[in-house]
């Protein structure tokens, strides 16, 4: 097994002067005299050695094989190793099949066994990981282990362990592993406050880049605060930047300080056609640590919101005008009709300005916070409204993951449409999934979705998918207003709908009672 220590390498331009400075100071000083810059220097030297020693002893390597054993070095699927072009993934392949000594080559292997003489899998997948608990709790990127048919950990010793997924958080890319066996003297990694991470700090990432085992890289930290647009992490996360050396196969592994404390977790690379550019990407630590743990007690990390489309103030141009006190905050531009805040006092071109008293100026800070609400428990929302400063409170719900959506199902605590029934029938705010369900197009109005039998609009024919758009002239966009307008009617009550298309209206005569 190699393990290849790259201390240093990736040092930058401010360590570099550093040095030539010592140097320089070394050169002046009297033949024989102890030099104080090189003290330094050597002080410096010995602290990126303790901290790759101090922490390499709670990083693992994480062989994944996956349900496909896809033809190719081992590294496909890996986003990192996508993103190279195709003559440099020829080379590292080549590269890996040389280095491995694997006879034959993996895409000459028997089908669909894909294991060695003596049964054992092959392993096509690398990432790296690191030991949140004593028990084998080890925490990694969910695209590591998302695929995984079998999976075998190594630690620094040489212990080689298989493991099974304990959780994964496809949205944040953030995943669990446990070993399937006790495994004694494990060293749980120390996580840093990453709110307090400083931009400028050393940063040093560990893993294992290209199957280079327990590779360390050197660096600094770059920006926080970073969005990064992929497929694979949700709008609502940061990152922290750093221009540490990371490539494929330092996913889901450390990027500590110089305490030896985890800062984030390595998750991606910024690239120009193709090729990395110096710029990575790792999830800020108390978010890693947060839903770590959640995955852990839980299986699953569950997100809530406040189903409402929002943007910053200061971007959003086109309110400028609009009367507020409200120096910074959120603007709330639309309700979702089946939304948790649907009913709420929440209105549209409300500012919202601070959650449970914690102060909002970005959308990314307000879903953050509202993100990690309990859903179901109620929240406080200061808001600005003209000029005027009101309390809101709403209950966050669980927000539907993408594997929900994607599959078309809802979270257990979801609500349907708010409807009422007036009439003998019930009607919801059209939304596209009632939309889809009666084959209709989304328009203004409620639409119809139950008829009572015998009541009075059964007797008019009105029918289940029919979009109800005004009451007595009056237009009618939601339920509440749908209510509203057929209680201040009196005698007789004119009801405009339309039918597969076609704008219609009945006269009901008759109030059910």
């Amino acid at each position: 097994m190699v393990r290849s220590y790259s201390m240093l390498s990736g040092c930058r331009g401010a360590l570099l002067a550093a040095l030539v400075s010592v140097s320089a100071l070394a050169k002046e000083s009297s033949p024989g005299a102890a030099s104080p810059a090189l003290d330094l220097a050597r002080q410096l030297n010995q602290a990126f050695i303790e901290v790759a020693d101090s922490v390499s002893k709670s990083v693992v390597v994480i062989k994944v094989k996956t349900k496909e054993d896809r033809e190719g070095g081992g590294l496909e699927g890996n986003p990192l190793y996508e993103q190279l072009p195709e003559e440099q993934r020829q080379q590292f392949e080549r590269f890996f099949e040389k280095f491995r000594g694997q006879q034959p080559p993996r895409r000459q292997r028997p089908q669909p066994e894909a294991n060695d003489l003596e049964g054992n899998p092959f392993y096509n997948g690398r990432g790296s990981g690191m030991v949140m608990r004593e028990d084998g709790y080890i925490l990694t990127n969910n695209h590591v282990v998302e695929d995984a048919e079998a999976i075998l950990v190594v630690f620094k010793d040489g212990r080689e362990v298989k493991a099974e997924v304990r959780g994964r958080d496809p949205e944040s890319d953030l995943a669990v592993i446990q070993v399937t066996e006790k495994i004694p003297g494990l060293v749980p990694v120390k996580f840093a406050d990453s709110d307090s991470v400083k931009v400028g700090e050393f940063a040093i990432a560990i893993g294992a880049p290209f199957d280079l085992e327990y590779s360390v890289t050197f660096g600094h930290v770059s920006a926080k605060g970073r969005q990064v647009e992929d497929m694979r992490t949700l709008s609502d996360q940061d990152f922290i930047q750093t221009d540490a050396n990371i490539n494929v196969g330092n996913s889901g592994g450390p990027l500590v300080n110089i305490n030896s404390e985890v800062m984030g977790v390595n998750s991606m690379i910024r690239t120009s056609m193709g090729v990395g550019v110096g710029i990575g990407f790792a999830i800020p630590s108390n978010l890693a640590r947060e839903i770590g743990n959640r995955l852990i007690e839980d299986g699953r990390f569950v997100r809530s919101w406040l189903g409402i489309g929002i943007a910053d103030l200061r971007e959003y141009r086109r309110f400028r005008d609009i009367d507020t006190k409200a120096k910074d905050g959120v603007v709330v531009r639309s309700i979702e009709p089946n939304g948790p805040a649907y009913g709420s006092e929440l209105k549209p071109a409300d500012v919202i300005v601070s959650v449970d008293g914690k102060p909002v100026a970005t959308t990314q800070q307000l879903r953050s916070l509202i993100s990690r609400k309990k859903a179901g428990t109620e929240v406080v929302l200061d808001v600005f409204r003209r000029d005027e400063k009101i309390r809101v409170k709403v209950k966050p719900d669980e927000k539907p993951t993408r594997d929900m959506l994607a599959s078309g199902r809802k979270p257990k605590s979801a609500k349907e449409p708010a409807g009422v029934m007036e009439l003998g029938m019930t009607v919801k705010p059209l939304t596209k999934e009632l939309a889809k369900q009666f084959e209709v197009e989304v328009t203004g109005g409620v639409i119809v979705t139950e008829v009572q039998s015998g009541s009075l609009a059964d007797r008019y024919e009105i029918k289940p998918g029919d979009i109800i758009t005004d009451i007595n002239h009056e237009p009618v966009r939601t339920p509440k207003e749908f209510q509203t307008e057929v209680s201040k009617a009196k005698g007789r009550i004119l009801v405009s709908f339309i039918r597969d298309g076609t704008p219609q209206f009945e006269v009901l005569k008759e109030r059910s009672k």
